[in-house]
């Protein structure tokens, strides 16, 4: 009516049912509270970051011969870097690599996973996801609108088919695991591969950990068993090789007709990864490698000699040599994951991730990362999870032994 306003009855905000379905990473969820915490003054020790520290120079862009380092590269990442990076997969691990058509470098691994499955998943199409697995799998599949089926951890490898549907597009593994440090063997990757041949899959193997061997074991690239990437994608991080897990440089490998699928999404999300970072990369390839290489070696024989602390104290972990991470069972504890992470990090000051997070069969299981800590606050660690453990265990069940390495003072080390 004349000179009156209209009045709009104001409308909440819609946001995405998938999304609002979808949960934080819990793994960095609990890293931003022990970064919140660390700012509020409290000592955390910090078993639950996803990499590992090395001592590294600080970076210098002083001579890099790159032009034009402010400004875009080529979309397929910076041809410098591709060429260093095929030639590591096809030295290293004779898997032969065309870096003008089979590489793409991307702003992270989490990115390319994410870009391979955009590529292949129709609204509904399955993945076939073993546990325990690298968190963002899941709910990186449900944003592309497929369907993640879950293999329980105790289902063997070669027990995989009967997961198999007619809906079924891939299978992704990451080798070696994060968390549990299992290394795939030469039978289980015939396996998946004759498994993609059967049903027409792809298998998206995640390497990101793949520096990261025991002295005197040598990684075997999933692709090297399918030279022509018929179908194999290989996704890989510099951020865990090269401990620089803030600058983001991650990589895929694939066949020309996905690669220039996933190039299309790469071009419309990121248009490139960082160039001055790639520069400064590329330039310093193998140097980088030389420094680190070492320190990784040390991070898995602290890895494992963690391992054994746990062992001595009665304590299992998931099967697994490699990485910088173990799966540790809560035992008889009646707590699960959540709340267990929880009352340690409480109680105690020390943050691991709850197992739910890796998968449902894995709700008695925490994990825990030893890259970012010393020896001896990782084994006030290990004391505090053994003391917690027993302390939430039911009586009726037997006690374990405590080794002279584990002597507690008044219950704690």
């Amino acid at each position: 009516m004349g000179g009156q306003l209209h009045t709009a009855t104001k409308q909440p905000l819609r946001t995405s049912l998938l999304m609002e379905d979808i949960g934080q990473a819990l793994s960095v969820q609990y890293n931003n509270l022990v970064y919140d915490m660390k700012a509020a003054g409290r000592d955390i020790i910090t078993l639950s970051l996803g990499e590992a520290f090395f001592d590294l120079p600080l970076p210098s862009f002083d001579g890099l011969t790159t032009p034009d380092l402010h400004h875009y590269s080529h979309s397929r990442g910076l041809p410098e870097l591709r060429r260093l990076l095929a030639k590591y997969y096809e030295t290293r691990f004779t898997l032969p690599v065309d870096p003008d058509t089979e590489v793409i470098v991307t702003a992270g691994s989490k990115a390319a996973i994410y870009m391979a499955l955009m590529a292949i998943l129709d609204p509904g199409d399955q993945v076939i996801v073993p546990e325990p697995y690298w968190l963002s799998y899941p709910a990186q599949i449900r944003m592309c609108r497929g369907e993640p089926v879950m293999v329980p951890h105790d289902v063997p490898v070669f027990d995989f088919e009967r997961f198999v549907t007619a809906r079924t597009r891939a299978v992704i593994i990451n080798n070696p695991n994060n968390p549990s440090g299992h290394i795939y063997t030469r039978a289980e990757l015939e396996y998946l591969h004759e498994l993609a041949d059967r049903h027409g899959l792809l298998l998206i193997v995640d390497e990101a950990y793949n520096e990261f061997m025991p002295p005197g074991t040598e990684f075997l690239a999933a692709g090297a068993l399918d030279p022509d990437k018929e179908h194999t994608v290989t996704v890989n991080s510099m951020s865990k090789n090269y401990g620089v897990s803030g600058w983001r440089i991650g990589y895929l490998i694939a066949n020309q007709r996905l690669t220039d699928q996933i190039l299309k999404i790469n071009q419309h999300l990121v248009t490139c990864a960082p160039t001055i970072l790639a520069a400064y990369l590329a330039e310093r390839f193998d140097d980088l490698l030389d420094i680190t290489r070492p320190q990784i070696q040390r991070t898995v024989q602290l890895r494992n000699r963690v391992g054994t602390w746990f062992a001595d104290n009665g304590i299992d972990t998931l099967p697994g040599t490699s990485t910088f991470y173990l799966f540790v069972s809560l035992g008889g504890s009646s707590l699960d994951s959540t709340e267990f992470a929880g009352r340690l990090l409480k109680e105690s000051g020390i943050s691991v991730v709850p197992g739910i997070g890796y998968g449902d069969s894995c709700d008695r299981h925490i994990r825990v990362s030893v890259g970012s800590e010393s020896q001896d606050r990782i084994a006030r660690g290990v004391a505090a999870i053994r003391d917690l453990v027993e302390s939430t265990t039911p009586a009726h069940l037997p006690a374990r032994p405590y080794p002279t390495q584990f002597a507690r003072p008044e219950g704690r080390i």
